[in-house]
This record gives C-alpha cells, sequence and structure tokens, in this order.
C-alpha cells in the first residue's frame, strides 16, 4: 500500500512502529519461553539454556521500553481519519496503559526473581548485567510470584490487544492496524 503525505499524518512515526514490531516479537518470543520453561524439571540443562534466552530477551524489552516511553511522550499519538468512539478510545487507552506498565514489570520482577537468588543476569551469553540486590530469599520469592502472575496478566491483556486488531481489521475495516504497519 502506498501513502500519500497527507495518510502519513495517521501513522505512528517510523521509530515508534519499528520499537512497536520488535518488542512484539520479542515478547512473545519471551512470554513463550517462560511458559515452556515453567513446564520443565528445574535443573534440566535444556531449561536453564531456554532461561538464558528467556532472561536475556526480558532485559533487551527493558531496554527498549525505556527508549519507547520518551518516543511516544515526544511524539504522541498521530491524528485518526474517523475518530473511534469514547468507549473504544478508554478501552484502547486503558490496555495500552496496563501494557506498557507490564512492559516494565515483568522484566523488572525478572531481575529482581534472579538477582535476589543470586543466579545468572545474562545478556545472550555477551556479558551479565550487573546484581545490584543482595541475596535475599523472601524479596526473590515476592517478586517470582509477581512475575508468575503477571505473565498471565500479560498473556490475558495481548490477546484482548490482538482480539481487538483483529476486529478494527476484519469485522470494522478501519484504520486501527495501518496506523502502525
Amino acid at each position: 500500500m502506498t501513502l500519500n503525505k497527507d495518510q502519513t499524518a495517521y501513522r505512528y512515526r517510523r521509530p515508534q512502529r519499528i520499537l512497536h514490531w520488535a518488542m512484539a516479537c520479542i515478547i512473545i518470543c519471551a512470554l513463550g519461553l517462560g511458559l515452556y520453561c515453567s513446564y520443565l524439571t528445574p535443573g534440566l540443562p535444556e531449561r536453564q539454556f531456554l532461561l538464558e534466552i528467556h532472561k536475556s530477551l526480558g532485559m533487551t524489552a527493558l531496554v527498549l521500553i525505556v527508549l519507547r516511553i520518551p518516543l511516544r511522550a515526544v511524539y504522541g499519538e498521530p491524528s485518526w481519519q474517523a475518530v473511534p468512539s469514547i468507549p473504544v478510545r478508554i478501552g484502547a487507552h486503558a490496555a495500552h496503559m496496563a501494557l506498557y506498565a507490564l512492559m516494565v514489570l515483568m522484566p523488572v520482577s525478572g531481575y529482581i526473581t534472579s538477582a535476589a537468588a543470586g543466579r545468572s543476569l545474562p545478556w545472550f551469553w555477551l556479558f551479565q548485567w550487573p546484581n545490584l540486590i543482595t541475596a535475599d530469599r523472601a524479596l526473590g520469592r515476592l517478586a517470582s510470584t509477581i512475575h508468575h502472575y503477571g505473565a498471565y496478566t500479560f498473556f490475558t491483556i495481548l490477546g484482548l490487544h490482538l482480539a481487538a486488531v483483529a476486529w478494527h481489521r476484519l469485522i470494522k475495516k478501519d484504520e486501527v492496524l495501518s496506523r502502525m504497519t
């Protein structure tokens, strides 16, 4: 699809779109790996290997959200060709705020879970993130619980987000998806 200059005013800016899709891939992979690993026996080499990737993806997402939030604040949201109803806008805003909160909460709680237990804090076998937390079993358990339930919350809100995109694209046939592509 070719866009003329007027149509680009209704799309997110290129850096926003790149970060959105990069983070979407990273987060979906991290969630899938985390879920899969939760079914593997602790201590298995396969589980440890996959958790190293999971942690690396999570920390990558944390670095990217630190870039993404200021971009969102500076660039804002593009104009609408056809403004959605108030309930749709409120629902979308609530879902996006929840997703942004989870994009911070999940890697932070994962980091605390590993750091408080003295476990590795890798980034794709290139280096270890510094451990800024002293050993603390209670803190590690709390962070692990937050991470566990946060993952299911993330799956739920992400599922709603994808269902809303499908609804806008297939049923409403409006511009929602084209704003981010």
